[in-house]
């Protein structure tokens, strides 16, 4: 950031951040650089062929996004269809579409640019854990612990948030943080966090404690009532 009211930036000399879990994708915070409030824009780079650029999913939540094909060459499998999308690719997935792009050619990088029509835009919590995790998994806890906490402060009514500062309390070993964050995240997205926690292997160590099975059990409820 500078103190002008523009900016300009390459991509290549933004933060880094290697994606847990995912060798070889790194996050690159646009949105964040510039101290863009108004919309998320973020960049990720797939090292080599064959590494997913975009992970398959769909917006449930009514976010718009936008992905724009920076550099390299990536498919685009959208509702089950494949696109070619060499640089210069622009791919508009409206809310609810079924999206997802592996990189065909090694340094893919991809935009994506997103918000929900008709609300002030809030940063997702994912933004800060990003960068958290990739730097728990330097070794460095204090900075990770200090990126999520800035994250919740940030967006304090974020599910996601609490949800990945639960996941952190929880591999670091400090469990009554994980499990008040965890009820946190359960009660701002009750339809959501227990599915997702049941299957994370981040909760492995609370697998045993009523109050994350009270959590958990959420989920079980409601595909019984299904």
């Amino acid at each position: 950031m500078t103190n002008k009211k523009y900016g300009i930036a390459k991509i290549e000399d933004l933060e880094k951040y290697p994606i847990a879990n995912q060798d070889g994708l790194t996050w690159r915070p646009v949105r964040r650089h510039f101290g863009i409030s108004s919309f998320g824009v973020n960049a990720y780079t797939a090292e080599e062929a064959g590494q997913r650029v975009v992970e398959e999913h769909r917006e449930k939540d009514g976010h718009d996004e936008l992905y724009v094909v920076l550099s390299g060459r990536a498919t685009f499998m959208l509702e089950g269809d494949e696109h070619d999308a060499p640089a210069g690719t622009l791919v508009h997935c409206p809310p609810g579409t079924l999206r997802g792009a592996i990189a065909t050619e090694p340094g893919t990088t991809v935009i994506g640019i997103g918000a929900k029509a008709g609300e002030v835009f809030q940063p997702s919590g994912w933004e800060w854990s990003f960068a958290a995790f990739s730097l728990l998994r330097q070794g460095d806890e204090e900075s990770a612990r200090a990126e999520l906490e800035a994250g919740l402060a940030a967006v304090p009514d974020s599910w996601h948030a609490r949800y990945n500062l639960a996941c952190f309390e929880a591999l670091t070993g400090n469990r009554e943080a994980a499990l008040a964050n965890l009820e946190g995240a359960a009660e701002l997205e009750p339809k959501i966090v227990p599915e997702m926690a049941a299957a994370d292997d981040d909760f492995v160590s609370l697998r045993d404690d009523p109050r994350f099975l009270a959590v958990a059990g959420q989920a079980n409820a409601a595909g019984a009532s299904s």
